[in-house]
């Protein structure tokens, strides 16, 4: 083939008539070894106001994966078309080796091959080039990977044994894949602790299970534990991404540890408590675990004196893996010095960033009295009787010492008129000061919300730890096909672990100054539903707790500060330690004070701010138009290149969906403008502040102008339906193929006939068709 032909095949064809069979002659397996297309992440979810829309633009997408088996990539190969050098889409395929931590990157335009090798020894170059018949073996590659990691040949065996494959066909994310096998790797070294950090809604339990499946599968483990502190951690990792060990498996019950099962999941407090009667961890020997994996680790096992601790310290020849969204990292406790740096991070930032996870977008309010303060009048008593302290209350007093009813209502009322305007049957949770703050915030709800409450009890619920009623509908809160509860209140019992993934409304009124805490509440409504439309959520904050996003601490690395020392007093404990066995956690943080309740104070909302986070992980205050002047700025330099690039594009659906790409939706647009504008002018409007036309002002113009007066009689009827159609229903539908068959075009003739009869054929059509086009967004006529 020569130059010329070459240029003009695509780049799907350069693949399958080049790439392909190269790799295949240098002897890879192309059914298990090499896989085409690879989508690595979808792009992030875009939200402005109550619209959200992907922008696919940052979807990363390689043409190539190279793996040496399942589960084990080797290096990434990026296809250019024949227009472009050999080594162009190199720094794409470097991105995405980077992303999966692999040595090779590779970069082909069908000629010959590029290479970026990371693990370059000193003295050769790290970037090459060689013909086509020069690509390097399965082998080579592997042999580099296991270099670039330092992975030795006597720990290949358990590095490479295989992945559980689901015959659902589910694969791993890219992420998922690394995380598991640095754990691997890190365990094949010899690493007797590993902490894991992951942030919440990436998939933790699943990371989870394909560690054990493989190390129980090696032999390296036989006797695994997996701990968690409450009783649905493991209820729903024993029936959902822990299935596949079938009757290996068990849970930890009646205070007894049975040999006869290797997978054993267990609460903590199910395996030791205060007296030594409690601790039936000591039931079998320091051996008989081999691997111990610790969810949510941050809960207690990061502190020296916890009853947590001391099981890992019973069993501290197992292997001990940490999981954690929110490693803890205090003066008085720290799971890194602990288990030692994490071997993989993927931080909340990142998952929004890559599509997986959904981002937020903060309303902050202001409560006049939380604000500038509130002091009683002299000899004032609260509802009961008692005297209320003569001294200025704030918002850090609000429902832990005082208590304004009016308050209460007024955070009720303000979160039934978000949802009412949004969609009152969008999973809520409400997170208060204490379990008597969350009974109040329930009444509250109940009174706010009206009909719908009292049609149904079980709208709100309050989900606390003393609450059997409550607790008894945790399932259903948190199933996407139940539609009760709708609205939970609480204050710790759904602060982690519980997978909420439909949760589209976190209510903040509470204090929160724990980074952990904070971080664990966020993740509650991070997880993407895109078969319930949970894209993004909502953050309503009434106590300033959003401020800790501004905290460089939010989102970047933990920093070690503890500094243990035996002379130091007893370390303080920790409000996050867990319940008793058949109590989840939900602490009471009123420290059995009494509150003062007063309920003839008026309390208004003095402020609402609305944010957003930004492309680089901030929050920023921009509307949906605002961000999509800017995308469609990016896209065309100018009013006139817009102009140029719409009237010279064959397809104007070609531009939308371009735009799209960005996450520029004109349904959404149309809905933020509030006018039914034309596309182009809907367009021209956002971004170049262009007086706007509507799509039958356009085409009442080019009726004026009687241009259809030179064809004739049945190419005009069908030039003049077209037209209505446009003012009726927009460009796409006239561009579409099949409108032909629509009426009223049925009245004139068959597709078949209209080209061929009124246009002479295909062409005559199309220039017909576009010319049409042109006198539509003819800008000499809307002058």
């Amino acid at each position: 083939m020569d130059k010329v032909e070459k240029q003009k095949l695509s780049e799907s064809d350069i693949c399958d008539i080049f790439i392909t069979p190269a790799i295949k002659q240098a002897g890879w397996d192309q059914f298990k070894q090499v896989r085409r297309e690879v989508t690595l992440t979808p792009g992030p979810v875009i939200v402005r106001g109550n619209l959200s829309s992907r922008n696919k633009k940052k979807k990363k997408f390689a043409d190539y994966v190279l793996s040496w088996q399942p589960g084990l990539p080797l290096a990434i190969v990026e296809a250019k078309d024949n227009k472009h050098g050999v080594s162009d889409g190199l720094q794409q395929a470097l991105g995405y080796a980077e992303i999966l931590d692999l040595p090779s990157a590779f970069s082909s335009n069908g000629d010959g091959f590029a290479q970026h090798n990371r693990a370059a020894p000193d003295g050769e170059d790290t970037e090459t080039s060689f013909g086509m018949d020069g690509f390097p073996n399965a082998e080579t590659l592997y042999a580099r990977y296991c270099q670039f990691h330092g992975i030795e040949p006597e720990e290949k065996p358990l590095v490479e044994q295989p992945y559980y494959l689901d015959s659902t066909g589910k694969e791993a994310r890219y992420y998922q894949v690394e995380a598991i096998n640095r754990t691997i790797e890190a365990i094949a070294k010899g690493q007797r602790r590993v902490l894991l950090v992951m942030a919440t809604g990436t998939g933790k339990t699943y990371t989870t299970f394909q560690i054990i499946w493989r190390l129980w599968k090696a032999g390296q483990a036989k006797r695994i534990l997996f701990l968690a502190d409450r009783n649905i951690l493991v209820d729903q990792t024993l029936v959902n991404d822990f299935k596949p060990f079938g009757e290996a498996m068990t849970k930890v019950r009646n205070r007894k540890i049975d040999p006869a099962y290797e997978i054993h999941l267990g609460l903590y407090q199910a395996l030791t408590g205060p007296e030594e009667s409690d601790k039936i961890f000591k039931s079998v020997s320091h051996d008989f675990f081999d691997l111990i994996v610790i969810d949510e680790c941050h809960r207690g096992s990061a502190s020296e004196d916890s009853a947590w601790r001391e099981i890992l310290d019973y069993f501290n020849g197992a292997i001990q893996v940490g999981m954690t969204a929110t490693p803890k990292e205090t003066a008085y406790e720290s799971n890194i010095t602990y288990f030692g740096d994490p071997v993989y991070t993927y931080s909340l930032k990142q998952g929004i960033e890559d599509g997986f996870l959904a981002p937020y977008k903060v309303i902050r309010i202001d409560i006049d009295k939380d604000v500038l303060g509130w002091t009683p009048p002299t000899g004032m008593v609260d509802d009961l009787g008692n005297a209320v302290e003569q001294r200025e209350y704030n918002r850090a007093d609000m429902d832990r010492i005082l208590v304004l009813n009016q308050r209460t209502k007024l955070v009720a009322k303000r979160v039934m008129q978000y949802l009412n305007a949004t969609d009152p049957m969008a999973k809520t949770i409400i997170f208060c000061e204490d379990i008597d703050h969350a009974e109040r915030m329930r009444k509250a709800i109940v009174n706010a919300a009206g009909k719908i409450a009292r049609d149904n009890s079980r709208y709100v619920m309050r989900i606390t730890g003393d609450s059997v009623e409550g607790k008894a509908q945790l399932d259903n809160f948190i199933d996407p096909e139940q539609p009760f509860p709708v609205i939970a209140t609480t204050s710790q019992l759904l602060t982690t672990g519980v997978d909420a993934k439909t949760c589209k409304l976190i209510v903040l009124d509470q204090t929160i100054k724990s980074m952990t805490i904070f971080k664990q509440i966020i993740g509650r409504g991070t997880r993407i539903d895109e078969d319930n439309n949970k894209f993004f959520f909502t953050i309503m904050d009434f106590k300033k707790a959003t401020e800790l996003f501004r905290d460089d601490a939010f989102d970047g690395a933990p920093v070690v500060i503890y500094e243990p020392d035996d002379d130091d007093d007893p370390v303080p404990p920790d409000p996050e330690e867990p319940g008793d066995e058949d109590d989840d956690d939900d602490d009471d943080d009123s420290g059995g004070r009494t509150k003062l309740v007063v309920s003839g104070v008026t309390v208004r909302i003095i402020a609402e701010r609305i944010e957003y986070v930004g492309s680089d992980g901030k929050l920023i205050t921009e509307s949906y138009r605002d961000y999509a002047r800017k995308a469609i700025m990016s896209e065309f330099s100018s009013l006139d290149d817009f102009i140029q690039r719409w009237n010279d594009a064959d397809r104007k659906q070609a531009i939308i969906d371009e735009l799209e790409e960005y996450g520029v939706v004109l349904a959404n647009l149309q809905e933020a403008v509030g006018r039914d504008i034309g596309d182009f002018d809907l367009l021209a409007h956002i971004a170049y502040d262009q007086p706007p036309l509507t799509r039958r002002e356009r085409a009442e113009q080019v009726k004026k102008r009687n241009y259809f007066t030179k064809y004739g009689d049945k190419a005009r009827a069908v030039l003049e339906a077209l037209l209505d159609k446009y003012a009726d229903e927009g460009i796409s539908t006239i561009e579409d193929s099949k409108v032909l068959r629509l009426k009223p075009f049925d009245g004139i003739g068959t597709p078949l006939e209209i080209i061929k009869g009124a246009f002479g054929g295909k062409a005559g059509y199309e220039a017909a068709l576009s010319e049409l086009e042109h006198q539509i967004y003819d800008q000499a006529g809307n002058e």
